[in-house]
Order: structure tokens, then sequence, then C-alpha cells
């Protein structure tokens, strides 16, 4: 959530935020006005506290008609005050919920992906002699991917990752694993579910976020929607030396989305799907280094692209197209020559203090001060994306798929025959 300190302060910095993110700014003046009447009763209760204890200290020194009725009079007020306090404070916490993370003031303005700002294009497109055929066509003709068994299985828009692409998978998990614990990423297998309060700690069941989660009503848990859900609550609570800042993760897990909204998109293979393993970086930082934390992923993601020599551009998200808990998004997008078109494959954000406040995870400076850790989250590898990514632009006119040198040694081979 975002500081309720930071929008009495900066109401309109806060509503130009919202609106530049799409959200309905006019939810500004009404969060304002109930936590005015909230703090107006929350006044008038601790007052009227007060009053009661000094009641009560005189009728223990003489007990009168007088006062009895006038301590029976408090008492019920009370108990009503403090009933309108409990309704204002749900009703502002609700409104606070609808507000997210306010965009930095650089971050490019636009109303969707159309108006992203593209950064730089890395590494040469293939160029083939033969016209380019899409993952899916190669996929199946090898044996690699099998989406109409999966359907007969579990339904729609989920896959198996069959022989030497499951090989692959796991070098790629190998890869991530390889260069990131080398730069002191501590590894990670989290869990996929996780509590609702969690959930919304994290600020991920806001806005429209809620219909791409699983929900088990019995057991009251979510399954995760991306790897970092359940990173980010692991120092829930937690209080960090300021010495031991960034302390960074690498975690990967399976996870879930309904792909809700996205009907008729990519509906066929394996691009969007509702089940998909994922590499994830984590990162909790100091917050006067959080924007440098955030470049430093953002260069991991690059190099393990650069890695597998896929050509890839990274791209600045517009404030219209960035994700709700965002203060800055970068994406990177990689070349799919099957489609003719570069299509995200990582994202790398950094949400400030929007979710440390959620978890309540802060640190201590020398001076024994606390204050709220950033928090940033960036996919290493999200597999089956990348899967595409390599089997398109190592494709061959025979219909077979060069294995990238980097993960050689992981599938024990070069190339991928039928």
């Amino acid at each position: 959530m975002i500081d309720i300190t930071f929008i009495r302060e900066n109401s309109e910095k806060v509503k130009k935020g919202m609106e530049s993110k799409r959200q309905d700014p006019k939810i500004i003046d009404k969060f304002l006005r109930l936590d005015e009447e909230w703090r107006a009763k929350t006044s008038a209760y601790d007052q009227m506290k007060a009053e009661q204890n000094t009641l009560s200290k005189e009728m223990s020194a003489g007990q009168s008609e007088n006062l009895l009725s006038k301590a029976q009079f408090l008492k019920k007020r009370l108990s009503e005050i403090e009933s309108e306090q409990d309704d204002l404070k749900k009703s502002r916490e609700d409104l606070l919920s609808r507000i997210p993370n306010i965009p930095f003031d650089d971050v490019p303005a636009g109303r969707n992906e159309e108006e992203n700002k593209v950064l730089r294009e890395v590494g040469k497109k293939p160029e083939f002699d033969f016209t380019p055929k899409d993952y899916l066509t190669i996929g199946e003709k090898l044996g690699l991917i099998d989406v109409k068994r999966a359907s007969e299985v579990s339904g729609s828009r989920f896959g198996y990752i069959l022989r030497d692409a499951a090989l692959l998978e796991f070098a790629l998990i190998q890869l991530a694993f390889d260069t990131l614990t080398k730069k002191g990423f501590i590894p990670a297998v989290p869990p996929v579910m996780i509590k609702p309060k969690v959930y919304e700690g994290m600020g991920r069941l806001a806005a429209d976020q809620k219909e791409e989660r699983y929900y088990f009503e019995k057991d009251d848990v979510y399954l995760v929607g991306s790897s970092e859900h359940t990173m980010g609550p692991i120092h829930m609570n937690d209080v960090f030396e300021e010495e031991n800042l960034p302390r960074r993760y690498v975690a990967f897990s399976t996870c879930f989305r309904r792909e809700a909204g996205s009907y008729g998109k990519d509906t066929k293979g394996i691009l969007r799907v509702h089940q998909f393993d994922k590499v994830e970086m984590f990162s909790f930082a100091h917050p006067d280094k959080s924007e440098e934390e955030h470049k430093f992923l953002l260069s991991c993601q690059e190099e393990l692209m650069q890695k597998l020599e896929i050509p890839y551009r990274v791209v600045e998200i517009c404030t219209g197209d960035m994700g709700w808990t965002d203060a800055r998004q970068f994406d990177v997008e990689t070349w799919f020559p099957g489609q003719g078109s570069y299509r995200e494959t990582n994202s790398c954000s950094n949400t400030t203090d929007f979710q440390s406040r959620g978890m309540n995870i802060k640190y201590k400076t020398k001076d024994g001060k606390k204050a709220l850790v950033h928090m940033l989250n960036a996919t290493g590898f999200a597999i089956g994306r990348v899967l595409i990514g390599i089997i398109e632009n190592n494709q061959t006119k025979e219909g077979n798929i060069r294995v990238p040198k980097i993960l050689q040694a992981y599938v024990g081979k070069e190339e991928i025959t039928g």
C-alpha cells in the first residue's frame, strides 16, 4: 500500500499518478474525506477514554450515583464510537487498496503498450534462406510440445513439454542459478500457495488482479501468479541491519494464472498458459540505492539473454501499461522470427516501499532508526517463453533446432532432431 501520510500531504501528486496509471483519481478525495472522519472519531474516542479513566479514579475514591450514571453513559458511547471507527477504518482501507503505487516523475507517460519506450536493441536478428516457422509447428513436429493431449487431460491453455525441450527447461534453470549464485543471490524454491492476507499485503489482489488468481475456498489459500509473490513475504515483519542490504534471492517455482480477459489472444501453444515455470530474482534494497539495484537486476537479465545469443530489446514501460505495484518497470522483449515480432519474456520492477509497507519489512540504520526497505523483482527466465525464443531463433531449414552453445553441455547435444 501507499503511505497514508504521503497521500495527505501530496494528494494532487497522487491523483496525477493514479490518472497516469488509468485509475480514477476521485478515489483520493473519497479517501481523504473518510480519513478525516476516521481521525476525528479516533480523537473523540481517545478524549472520551481519558475522561473514563479519570472518572474511574474519582469513583474509586468514593462512589456516587451521579458518577455511576456518567460512567455508564461513557461506556455505552465509547462502544458506539469504536464501532463507527471500525466501519470508517474498513471503508478507508478498502479505498486504500484501490490506490496503486505512484510512478516516478520521469517514467514515460503513455496510455498503453504502444507508447512504451524502446531503450535499445541487442543482438542480430537471424537471417534465414527459408520462411521461418513458428515454434508450435516445429515443436509438434519434433515431439517437444503437446498441447492437444494436455487439453484433453487438463483443458485449454496447458501443454506437455517433452523430450529435449524438457532438458532445455532444466538447462535454463541451471544456467540461471549458476550465473546468479556467483553474484551473491541466495537460491530458493518458494511455496506456490499464499494466504489471502499476505497476498493483499503484497498488493497482488488489488484492482482486477484478483480475477487472475486461483483460489481454494476450503483451504483459504491462493496459488501464486509468479515466483516473487511468495519471495517478498519471506522477510515479513523482519528488520535488516543496514549493512546487510541488498539481500538478493534467485527462486524457481511453477506459477498459475487464469489469463482472465485474454480470451482469443495467444490461445494456441505455450505462450499464454494457465501453468508455467519461472526463475525469478528478488531483492530487498536500501531506499537510496533501489534505482541502482533496479539497473543491476536489468543487467542480470540482459546477461542471461546474451548468454543464449538471442536478439532482444529493452523497453521502459509507460505509466498506462506498468504494473499495479510498480514505480518503474522495464521489460525485455525477445525477437520471435516465426511470428515476426518482439514479445515480452522478462519484466523488471522497482516497487519501492509499496510492498514492504504491506509486509512490514524494515532496516535499521547505524543510529538505530528503522525505515522500510525497497523491494524489487525481475524475471530470470520465464521458461515457456524463452523456449519459444530458442526454438524460433535457432531453427534450421530441415526443421531441427540448434541448441545454444551455453546450453549444449547441459542438454548433451548440439542440435535437436526428430
